[in-house]
This record gives structure tokens, sequence and C-alpha cells, in this order.
């Protein structure tokens, strides 16, 4: 149980709560806007398909983690087209997104890696301390190109939100489309652009999550953009809140990996890999009528 008061658990908690943090930035983006955006999951998937390819293809970190992020930005732009230029769903339109992200990875994996199931290893970023000691783990934490943009991402996304006019535009559209396009702005225009900085942000999500593994697993998505939405929600649509509920996420899922060992031989190793799902239900199920959600959301 020591393990659990220890550098080792923190830094679990940080590597882990990454992609969550990036894939709820992509959901405040979206749904600040208007856009209700449940798929997430399949931008997660395809941009770390799309960064393990690249890298695996050009031998090269930087190009992997640019191709992701751009991979991320065009299924979410995709995603924006689709519900306010062919007036699709948005439901709809989120849940094919993450059949078409599921379906097509594995279908890639096939074609390009003669498998179904992971793509070869990739160098990724490997920077910091070696060892295995807990402050070896979060000297690579804080050394990892990627997370040190997630974070600059998380500190942004609320400032640019409240303090800019683009986001004072975003949450109008949100709120008040009508209002929007009385001043004569295009309340389409700026849903598409709220959703390619979600697909961006999430996009970056899914090159962390496939870096740190350095490969891609079919389907290792494994449900983290449901549990970023949760986030979202839990907030309340706020930016600070929801990174503090993805940190909390992680931090379970972390503790599973921290107690693993002394628990491998019991049962309650098994229940403790619930522990982040059994979460996100409690924390729906307290935030049940209390939604803060802009009022224009799915409008």
């Amino acid at each position: 149980m020591s393990g659990v008061f220890s550098l080792t658990m923190v830094a679990e908690s940080l590597r882990i709560s990454a992609p969550y943090v990036c894939a709820a930035m992509g959901g405040i983006w979206a749904e600040k806007s208007g856009v209700v955006q449940i798929g997430l999951e399949g931008v997660l998937l395809t941009s770390a398909f799309a960064s393990v390819a690249a890298a695996a293809a050009t031998q090269s970190a930087v190009i992997g983690l640019l191709t992701g992020v751009c991979a991320g930005a065009l299924l979410s732009l995709g995603h924006a087209l689709l519900v306010e230029k062919a007036k699709v769903h948005a439901m709809v339109s989120g849940i094919a997104l993450n059949l078409l992200a599921y379906a097509g990875t594995r279908l890639a994996l096939r074609g390009l890696y003669d498998s179904a199931s992971n793509s070869p290893a990739i160098e990724g970023f490997r920077f910091g301390p070696v060892g295995a000691s807990g402050g070896a783990l979060l000297g690579r934490v804080f050394a990892d190109p990627v997370t040190l943009v997630a974070i600059l991402m998380a500190v942004a996304t609320p400032w640019l939100l409240k303090k800019t006019r683009f986001g004072l535009r975003v949450r109008a559209a949100g709120e008040n489309p009508d209002a929007l396009s009385a001043v004569g702005a295009s309340v389409t225009k700026i849903r598409s652009y709220a959703l390619l900085l979600s697909g961006v942000a999430c996009g970056l999500g899914g090159v962390h999550l496939a870096f740190d593994q350095h490969r891609f697993e079919s389907g290792m998505s494994n449900g983290r953009g449901f549990i970023a939405l949760a986030a979202v929600v839990v907030s309340g649509w706020r930016a600070g809140y929801a990174v503090l509920a993805c940190l909390a996420f992680g931090a379970l899922e972390a503790l599973q990996i921290v107690l693993q060992d002394d628990l491998r031989k019991s049962r309650g190793g098994d229940l403790i890999q619930l522990l982040p799902y059994v979460a996100t239900l409690l924390v729906l199920a307290v935030a049940a009528g209390k939604s803060n959600a802009p009022k224009a959301l799915g409008k």
C-alpha cells in the first residue's frame, strides 16, 4: 500500500491522465460551440493510428505527431460539416465516426502490417532519465514533448474561451446562436473552427496514447473518449474542472496499476480494474439533473 503514496503513483497518474485531458479539452471546444461530440473515441483512435503509421514510415516522431494531430482535426471537421452543412443529427454523426474509426483502423492494420491486433513498434519520443524509480518516471513524464503540449493546451483552453474574441463567439454559438447571427457572424463557420480545434486537442491525446505504448493496438482508446466526455458533463462544461475530473480518473487507473502486484492473486485484482468505470457512473449519477450545458447544445 505504500506505493499509493509515492512518486510512482504521481507519475503514473499524470501519464495516464494526459489522453483524458486532451480528449476532454476537445469535448469542451466542440460542445461550448453547441455541437454534441460523442465521437471523441473515434478521434482518439484515428489520430493514434495515423501518428504511428507516419512515424513508422518516416522514422520521425515529429512527423508522426503532426500527422496524428492533423488526422484528428480533419475527422472532427468532418463531424462539423456533417452536422452543420448536411444537417445530420450530431449523435448519429458521432456514432458513425466511432464505428468508422474502429473498423477503419483495423482494416488499415491488416492492409499495412498484415495484423488485426497491433502495428510494429516505433521509437516515439524518449527523453528524460532512465530507470524504474518514481523520480525517473516523473522526470520522463515532464520531459515528454506531447505531455508538455497537452499541459499548455489545458491551460490555454479556458483562457482562450474567456478572454478572446473568438472564445466569446464560440460561447455565443453554444448559448445564443441567433444573437451571434444578428451581429453578422456565421454560426456554421464559428462552430467549424471550434470543431477543428476540438480535433487538434483530442488528436494530441491519441498521439500521446500511441507514443506512450510505442505502437498502435486495435481499439486502444478503450473508452477513454467516453470517460473524457463524462468529465466534461460532470464539470459543467468548465475546462478547469474537466481537467481535475480527468486527473481523478487517471489517478484511479494508476491506482489499479500500482496495486496490481499486491492484488494479483486475489479477487481484488479483478475488482480494482473496474475503479475508473465505477467512478464514472457514480459521478454521472451525482451530476444527473444538475446540467449546466450550453443552452443551444445540439440545436
